[in-house]
């Protein structure tokens, strides 16, 4: 099983959407907690490319992501960076 851990700037992103959309990240990140192996065969996760750590997206919704990162040892998804498609990859 996998733990679910925030940094300090994905919470303060998170922290930047309005109430509903709080509540539904936190939703889609719980669910991502619990179902990581099955989602990692899907479209929902993909693995960026150019980095020398192990850094995933997943799609939260239609124009929102969350960029994480794996630590095998320890069995935590470390969220990164939450924001909108058109900002999260700056």
């Amino acid at each position: 099983m996998y733990r679910l851990q925030l940094t300090e700037t994905a919470v303060k992103d998170i922290k930047d959407f309005n109430l509903p959309e709080q509540q539904m990240i936190a939703k889609k990140l719980l669910y991502l907690e619990e179902n990581f192996d099955a989602l990692k065969s899907t479209k929902k996760i993909t693995e960026l490319k150019g980095t020398d750590f192990k850094h995933y997206r997943f799609v939260i919704a239609r124009r929102i992501r969350a960029i994480f990162e794996v630590k095998n040892e320890e069995l935590i998804l470390l969220v990164l960076k939450v924001g909108r498609r058109k900002d999260i990859y700056d």
